[in-house]
């Protein structure tokens, strides 16, 4: 009897999958196909760009070379200030510590350990540069932040050519910055040390928060962010307590030495006299006293034995090397001519030679448009841009609000452009200075509280208290940066020259002259800079370098915060 040939087919299909399988190889082909489908959609997603290209073109007229003549004279005191920095103590200094005493100079201990130096983060390079007690170049101690087999981490250096490694009041603001740093990014820090402790004639200035850099290592070893000590040289007084509250400490033979009080001070308070080697020297803190950890013949050795510890630390770093980049459509080497004598700018110029693609999401564009928010992409890391773009108003502050709020909720990192002006003093309505107030101290408040990492660049002024609310350093900015034609201070400087002239009678005109200098002087960036009210002074061009290394470093050890607030709209 000859069989159908729906039966057949029936029969074969039995065969092939039995126990009703059928119905299971449908399922999988049909979800298979909806897969292909969706990865073919996603791969058309990923081929078209997001957000919009802002137009960046500017025309080479006589305004724009007039302002590249004025940054020319910036940028010429910037590489002098580098000069001096570069410097350390100066030529018999180098020598003394290269020649006599046969150690490397502190740039050549962070070549040794890091994985390139090229990529090294310096922090505060002006720093302790025309203080009141002279220069103090570097602060006597490179601060910054470097990979040790790949993990960023952050090292105080102290320069022990810059006077003898001594502690004056600069340095330790240096080093407790670095330290608030290091902890707000959960960095591990490396104390490469060679100090003679605090600057006696100054010590009235450094007592009080000096013991503030032991309680901050401790306080980050609590957190699980390591502390590590590579004694190079001399660690004297208060200095000594470093590499013993460090979580592991490497000391080298004859070269390094611990101890509250040297030589000298023993014989004199006792008649005893004892070498340095057998009062702290290495042998004795690696095997007798349990001080330090690691026992290193020379410099070379101690620096890779660093380098090994940083290895054994188990620590994993969020990656984005393979988060894919764009260059700007504008070239960023034109920003200089973008900033004339008043520190006025058309940011969306500024933001265009910064971002991947000169890309931008504005959010509420013709909401408080003195504010300028919006997401965009820097080497492939999506930030949130808040930037300055005239007085910050009530409408402006509202939208400011909102959109920090929004960044904290899905975990965005801030890049603030500040450029702020005093306040308009001239307003007479009462309701209209209560709202302003109101929504500046709302937008001060979020930004205050904000979860995630805040990245600020002084662009023009950071002047008056807008700048407290403009990321300044006031909110605890994880970086915060400075152009170099940035004006800082409470007001303009010729506003606070005006009132110092107006309160002192019969003032000569040559003495109101030095005040007004003075006044613009004490209000530049690169005053700011050596006296640490910022983390340095960066050229416009290399902003989005530096904003790159900063996301980075903000990135690598960060968890994602939950936020127990929802989105207020204004």
């Amino acid at each position: 009897m000859k069989m159908s040939v729906r039966r057949f087919i029936s029969k074969q299909i039995k065969q092939t999958f039995p126990n009703n399988a059928l119905h299971t190889y449908c399922k999988i082909q049909t979800l298979s196909n909806i897969r292909l489908l969706s990865s073919t959609t996603a791969s058309n997603h990923k081929k078209r760009n997001v957000f919009r290209v802002l137009d960046g073109t500017i025309s080479k007229t006589s305004a724009i070379n007039n302002n590249n003549a004025n940054f020319e004279k910036l940028s010429k005191l910037h590489e002098q200030f580098s000069k001096v920095a570069s410097a350390g103590g100066g030529k018999k200094a180098i020598e003394r510590h290269t020649i006599k005493q046969k150690k490397m100079l502190v740039t050549e201990r962070l070549k040794h350990l890091l994985d390139d130096d090229a990529d090294f983060l310096e922090l505060s390079m002006f720093a302790g540069l025309q203080m009141e007690y002279g220069d103090i170049p570097r602060a006597g101690i490179i601060t910054g932040i470097g990979k040790v087999h790949g993990k960023w981490c952050l090292v105080v250096a102290n320069d022990a050519t810059v006077k003898g490694g001594t502690v004056y009041p600069i340095t330790l603001q240096k080093q407790l910055r670095a330290q608030e740093i290091a902890e707000q990014n959960h960095l591990p820090t490396v104390y490469v040390i060679e100090s003679g402790g605090a600057f006696l004639p100054l010590q009235s200035q450094i007592f009080n928060d000096g013991g503030r850099t032991f309680y901050n290592e401790a306080v980050m070893s609590s957190q699980g962010i390591p502390q590590i000590a590579i004694v190079c040289g001399n660690c004297t007084a208060g200095g000594a307590y470093v590499p013993t509250m460090a979580d592991e400490a490497v000391m080298i033979h004859k070269k390094g030495y611990i101890f509250l009080g040297g030589p000298p001070l023993v014989q004199a308070a006792t008649g005893e006299i004892v070498t340095a080697e057998d009062l702290g020297g290495a042998t004795l803190h690696c095997s007798v006293s349990g001080c330090t950890d690691y026992f290193a013949e020379d410099e070379a050795e101690a620096l890779e034995l660093g380098r090994d510890i940083i290895a054994t630390l188990n620590i994993t770093m969020n990656d984005n090397t393979t988060t894919i980049s764009e260059e700007p459509l504008y070239d960023p080497g034109e920003l200089p001519g973008l900033v004339n004598t008043d520190n006025q700018m058309d940011i969306y110029k500024v933001i265009s030679r910064i971002t991947d693609g000169s890309r931008f999401h504005e959010f509420k564009t013709k909401f408080g448009d003195t504010l300028v928010t919006g997401f965009a992409h820097v080497h492939g890391q999506l930030v949130g841009v808040v930037a300055s773009n005239g007085e910050l108003t009530e409408p402006a502050a509202d939208k400011g609000a909102h959109f920090v709020q929004m960044c904290g909720e899905r975990s965005i990192p801030l890049v603030f452009l500040q450029n702020t002006d005093g306040e308009d003093s001239t307003v007479t309505n009462g309701l209209k200075n209560g709202d302003k107030l109101r929504a500046q101290a709302k937008l001060m408040s979020v930004v205050s509280t904000s979860p995630v990492p805040k990245i600020t660049f002084i662009v023009g002024n950071g002047v008056g208290p807008v700048s407290y609310i403009m990321g300044g350093k006031a909110v605890s900015p994880h970086f915060l940066f400075c152009w170099p034609n940035a004006m800082i201070g409470l007001t303009e400087p010729q506003v606070v020259a005006q009132e110092i002239c107006a309160s002192k009678e019969s003032l000569s005109t040559e003495d109101q002259a030095k005040i007004y200098e003075k006044c613009n002087k004490e209000s530049t960036a690169f005053y700011g800079a050596s006296r640490m009210w910022n983390d340095g002074i960066v050229l416009p061009q290399d902003t989005r370098q530096v904003l790159r290394q900063c996301l980075s470093i903000t990135r690598a050890y960060r968890p994602i915060q939950p936020v127990q607030a929802p989105v207020i709209r204004m």
